[in-house]
């Protein structure tokens, strides 16, 4: 079970942290990410995250890179996306997701459990 939280309305420049709180889900080597979808577009992967042992590793879509930052607190089970620079096509619904891949991925497909969604809106 994966719950999203902390979507809105911004302005251009502004930021949102979202949160997603896997409650029921606890699989702290395999494969965490966020993926987002605008209307009438295509889900498109937007960070995804692995974690083994004391290391994280991370990958971003090249529209978000350094204006994003994903994390994980797995004492809590909860995924987070802080998003700065925001721009109006940002916006959409963002989904957490989780998978068992044992790598970072930004493709839909290698994911099995997903959120149902929050939505960000970036105004100009």
């Amino acid at each position: 079970q994966l719950v999203e939280s902390g979507g809105g309305s911004v302005q251009a420049g502004g930021s949102l942290t979202l949160s997603c709180a896997a409650s029921e889900y606890n699989s702290r080597g395999d494969c965490m990410g966020w993926f987002r979808q605008a209307p009438g577009k295509e889900r498109e992967g937007v960070a995804s995250i692995v974690s083994a042992g004391s290391t994280s590793y991370i990958r971003y879509a090249d529209s978000v890179k350094g204006r994003f930052t994903i994390s994980k607190d797995d004492a809590k089970n909860t995924l987070y996306l802080e998003m700065n620079s925001l721009k109006p096509e940002d916006t959409g619904v963002y989904y957490c997701a989780a998978g068992e891949r044992t790598y970072t991925t930004l493709d839909s497909h290698d994911y099995g459990n997903w959120g149902q969604g929050t939505q960000a809106t970036v105004s100009s």
